[in-house]
This record gives C-alpha cells, structure tokens and sequence, in this order.
C-alpha cells in the first residue's frame, strides 16, 4: 500500500503530519479554545437573514475585496482598541491561518526564512514549511515569556524574512508586552527590513490591551485577528489583518481570485452587528478563566499565566498519561506536546466544574502513590 512518503512529495514535509487536536465524542471538550456558547438567537435570526439577501446573488460572484466587511472590521477595531482603522488597512481570508499564509506567499518563500518563538502557535511553523520557508525556532525564558535579549541575537543571526510574534501565546496564554514587540521590530528592521506579525488570535481575553496602535509609523508590522474565538464563531472561518494599507495591497498579489464567499461575508457582517453581545460572553469566559486558574493553583498544579481563553497547567512526570487519566473522567483537555504540561479551554461554568473534579481526583491519585513509595 502506497504511503505519504512513497509520493514524489516536497522533502521538507516528508515526515511530517498533519495540524489537529483529537476529535472524541465525550461529554466535556475543552480542547481546541473554542467558545463554548451558541450564537444568540437574534444574531442565528440577523445571519439567516443576511444569506437570504446573499443568496438571490449568488450566480455572481462576491465582492472581490470584500470593502463592506472589511469597512466593519476597521470600525471593530477603531472602537474597542481606539486606534482607527479604515478598510485601506485591513484584510480579511478564510480564517486566521489563510491570512498568514498569504502573508508567507507574499513575504516568504524559497529562499526566505521565518522566525517563531516555541513553544508556540505551530501552525506559523507548518504554513511556513507549506510556502517552502525555513523555519527558525527561536528561544523562551522557562516561564514561556519571550527570551528579548536572545530573540534579538536570534534575529540578527538569521536575518529572517518574517518575524512572529504571538499574544496572548498559544499554547501558553502569556501575553507580550509592547516593549518587546518594538525591540524585536527594531531588531528585524536592524538585520534586513522584514516582516513582523503579531498574532492576537485570543487577544479580546487578554487583561491587557490590543497592541495594534504599534502599527503606527511601522510599516512592517501587521496584527492578525479571527472571528474564531471572541466572536464564537469557529464555523466560520473568519480571520483578518490590519497593517499599513501598502501591506493590504500587497497581500492581494497572492489572494485566490473571490476567495472570501458571498455566505461568509453576509455571515461576519451579521456577528459584527452583535458585537456588544458577543463580547459579553468574552467577560463570562474571562471570569471562568480567572476562576480555573484559581481553582487549580488551590488543587496543586503549577499554572502559567494566561491572557487567553485557556490555562495551561501542570507540571506531571508524565504529561499524556495524565491526559489519557483525565480523558478517563470524559473530560477532554489538550496535549499540546509542552514536556511536563497540558492545556484546557475555559468552558461553560458546569464544563470546568466537570474538568476540575476530573483533576483533583488526578491529584490525590498522584499523592496517594507518592505516600505509598
């Protein structure tokens, strides 16, 4: 039988594999940072309806620049960061991980390397591999916060093509502050003029704010957003950038003609119309947040400080193995593969009451074997 590596493939994914968490019908699943409530009724109401007008149009095709949506998305991000934003700066594709990949097509490729900070978001890696850009791993302190110094020495080393930069950091939650991301775009712009992307995919969780007024007078720095998330609306595949408007212009060089739909247009312009509501439900998930981490630095574990709608937590000897225990209690949290830690999405109040009764009985299954070795 034929196998992946038996195909005439590209030799830097040879090896590799796919990106994706399991997938397990159990009663709790607090594993891939989803947000656990359904959209309201009046927005499923204002969607349906928004379709219905996209619809009677769809013997054409969308709106190739998608001006409305992204007219929406620069009000969004005037308002809740207070640094405007017009449509001229802000792009929006099928998800977060498309608006990085263009970003790689049009700044990155063969011959061209990027830079990441790990543990990190491991798609940057894999959508770099899948542009044929090296991909350089660069260092952390062992708190996970980004190592400044070294990142810097890392920049100059490699001169890389383009930099990111993830806050809040997933799998970690740490945020970023605005010092650091101004030394390693300073550091970048020292060694050659290169791209640098914040990836505020969580940032609507975070305690602290947006760092997207840095875009200012920074040509080449861009934030990346999703509707995933805050927006509650995964199914979506929503993501967008803002960046100078020359950034924009750029990325449609790469774009796939029509590639945002008519459907997910009318769909995003629906949830933008909602927002104040959406982002309540981002306050409730920050409350249970707090709470977990709170619960579960009272139950023993270690707790990395998080920004986003997930804790990571540990530390354990050994970390699948816990996994699988707490996977037992039909709990199903995210093996992320940080040695020694696991991660768990903030749920619905009674989802984490089921997750931190599933990890205090790991605890005291752990103390009752140490008592007895």
């Amino acid at each position: 039988m034929t196998g992946i590596d038996d195909l005439p493939i590209r030799d830097e994914l040879r090896g590799k594999s796919p990106y994706g968490a399991p997938q397990l019908d159990v009663p709790v699943r607090l594993n891939t940072n989803e947000n656990p409530y359904p959209l309201p009724e009046a927005l499923v109401d204002r969607i349906t309806e928004r379709v219905r007008e996209a619809a009677r149009g769809l013997n054409r095709y969308p709106d190739r620049d998608a001006v409305e949506l992204r007219t929406e998305l620069g009000r969004y991000l005037t308002r809740t960061t207070g640094y405007e934003v017009g449509a001229a700066g802000v792009w929006a594709a099928n998800g977060s991980n498309e608006v990085i990949q263009q970003l790689l097509q049009t700044f990155a490729g063969p011959g061209r390397v990027a830079i990441g900070f790990e543990p990190s978001y491991s798609m940057h890696g894999l959508i770099s591999r899948g542009t044929g850009t090296a991909w350089i791993s660069g260092p952390r302190h062992a708190d996970f916060t980004i190592d400044v110094a070294a990142a810097r020495e890392a920049v100059a080393e490699h001169r890389p093509d383009v930099v990111f930069i993830t806050s809040p950091n997933n799998p970690t939650g740490t945020a970023v502050d605005a010092e650091t991301v101004v030394a390693l775009y300073d550091a970048a712009q020292a060694a050659k003029p290169s791209l640098v992307v914040v990836d505020e995919a969580y940032v609507e969780f975070s305690h602290r704010p947006s760092l997207l007024p840095l875009i200012e007078g920074r040509p080449n720095l861009v934030v990346s957003r999703t509707m995933s998330k805050a927006f509650g609306a995964a199914g979506l595949r929503l993501g967008y950038l803002a960046a100078d408007p020359a950034v924009v212009d750029a990325v449609q060089l790469v774009r796939l003609p029509y590639h945002l739909s008519a459907v997910t247009q009318a769909t995003a312009l629906a949830a933008l119309e909602h927002t104040d509501t959406l982002l309540g439900y981002v306050e409730q998930l920050k409350t249970e947040r707090d709470r977990l981490v709170a619960e579960l630095l009272a139950i023993g574990y270690e707790v990395t400080e998080s920004d986003a709608n997930f804790v990571q937590f540990g530390r354990f000897p050994d970390a699948h193995e816990a996994w699988r225990q707490i996977l037992d209690h039909g709990v199903l949290v995210r093996d992320n593969g940080v040695p020694g830690w696991l991660r768990v999405t903030a749920g619905t109040p009674e989802e984490n009451d089921a997750f931190l009764d599933a990890v205090r009985a790991l605890m005291k299954e752990r103390s009752k074997k140490e008592q007895s070795a």
